[in-house]
């Protein structure tokens, strides 16, 4: 089974935890296990909700009695609330009440530090895979929030509401991805909003500078909703658990799950999660892939030669070359590369540095594949390694290159002989 997330409303720890929840079969059993972490204060609700007609799954994380929210801020606002969040300890802070500048986590019992959330997260009674997942979701989070603001990672503290709502959030979405089973994880691109939210370090825009880094290389786009529709915890969680960023692929839906925000907008705000299977036909399969594309008029075809090894070398599922006519009557090429979505940004940046073009053109493919599989047929030339692949319809049967070469040499006899004979051999 495969995942799609539908983000058209953003995504945040909770929403994506909603959904997921809705697809779980054994309900209880997370619920159970979510209460015997025994996060400190840490009450939940599994809420029914409804937007716009649409019912889904609110699930509440409460802390102390305090439900954590955004606080999305007004040009005509002028009351200043600090939202939870993360807030930096420098050596030349001087005291501020909680709630204003940085200050320490040791001064006041309000806030977390971040070894500690890790060390948190480190010592709960949870299967290997989920702590890994969410170790390196709070990492992330961690390295961009130091890196907007320009400090350490171990000067991060966190607000004690807000960072124990994220660690609920966190673990509950990584332990539902490993109880519901999937591995192979896609979303769409994801909407962010617009306008302003109040942080603790006062009102930032939209998405937040966190939530902005975290994106890095997903496709985003905003709107007309002023409100924050991505954090930095739905950011990570996306950014650790998505293969792939692109329009819904073909697929047989078996299960949809609907995680619900907090607020009302006049679009549904909930977060859609597509449990399903790939459109096949007899073995086919269909997956999506990105192509990278640049035009180039002055490189020779040595050059040209060494970036093709260059880019299969690092990953790439195919690349290819077409003689191309460009402006001013300048024959050239036109090279293509084909990579999954997780290859993009690495691939085309070794195409910006390897070759004379200024810009690349990247677009999202969507493939319908037949299956492949690679056997060993005995022949009397000897062994031939023989790729076949069957589907919509069709079989087809190609004997390895290399391997005919070879026992064509070998043997005296003419490559065609070797290569019908591989053919029509049957596997060892």
């Amino acid at each position: 089974m495969k995942l799609y997330l539908e983000c058209a409303m953003g995504a945040s720890g909770d929403m994506l935890m909603s959904a997921l929840y809705e697809l779980l079969p054994d309900k209880a059993a997370f619920r159970q296990k979510m209460e015997e972490l025994a996060l400190p204060g840490v009450t939940f609700e599994y809420l029914p909700s409804m937007k716009c007609g649409i019912v889904g799954t609110r699930i509440n994380v409460i802390v102390g009695g305090i439900e954590e929210k955004s606080d999305d801020a007004h040009p005509n606002d002028a009351q200043h609330h600090v939202g939870a969040g993360f807030v930096f300890a420098h050596p030349n802070d001087a005291p501020h009440p909680v709630g204003a500048d940085p200050i320490s986590a040791h001064d006041h019992p309000g806030k977390i530090d971040y070894k500690s959330i890790l060390e948190l997260i480190q010592n709960m009674d949870l299967p290997m895979d989920v702590k890994e997942n969410a170790l390196d979701v709070y990492r992330m989070i961690g390295e961009a929030e130091a890196t907007v603001h320009g400090a350490a990672p171990d000067n991060i503290h966190l607000h004690e509401i807000g960072s124990l709502d994220a660690v609920a959030d966190v673990v509950g979405c990584c332990l539902l991805m490993h109880m519901l089973g999937v591995t192979d994880v896609s979303a769409s691109p994801v909407h962010v909003g617009s306008g302003s939210v109040r942080c603790a370090h006062g009102i930032l825009p939209v998405p937040a500078p966190a939530a902005a880094e975290l994106l890095r290389g997903i496709p985003i786009y905003g709107g007309r909703i002023k409100a924050e529709l991505c954090t930095p915890t739905g950011a990570a969680l996306l950014k650790c658990f998505a293969a792939r960023f692109g329009d819904m692929p073909p697929m047989i839906v078996k299960k949809i799950g609907c995680g619900m925000g907090t607020k009302d907008f006049e679009a549904a705000n909930c977060l859609r999660a597509f449990l399903y299977e790939s459109v096949s036909a007899d073995g086919a399969e269909t997956d999506s892939v990105c192509e990278i594309r640049c035009n180039l008029d002055d490189m020779t075809p040595e050059a040209i030669g060494a970036v093709f090894e260059l880019l299969l070398e690092n990953g790439a599922l195919d690349v290819s070359a077409a003689p191309i006519m460009m402006k001013k009557n300048r024959p050239g090429v036109m090279l293509s590369c084909l990579c999954a979505e997780e290859k993009r940004d690495s691939l085309a940046q070794m195409i910006l540095v390897h070759t004379t073009t200024l810009g690349v053109r990247m677009a999202s493919c969507s493939r319908l594949v037949m299956s492949r599989a690679v056997e060993t047929v005995h022949t009397e030339f000897g062994d031939i390694r023989v790729k076949r692949a069957h589907g919509f319809g069709a079989e087809k049967c190609k004997p390895e290159f290399d391997d005919v070469l070879q026992a064509s040499k070998r043997c005296g006899v003419p490559f065609t002989t070797v290569y019908d004979a591989a053919r029509t051999a049957s596997p060892k």
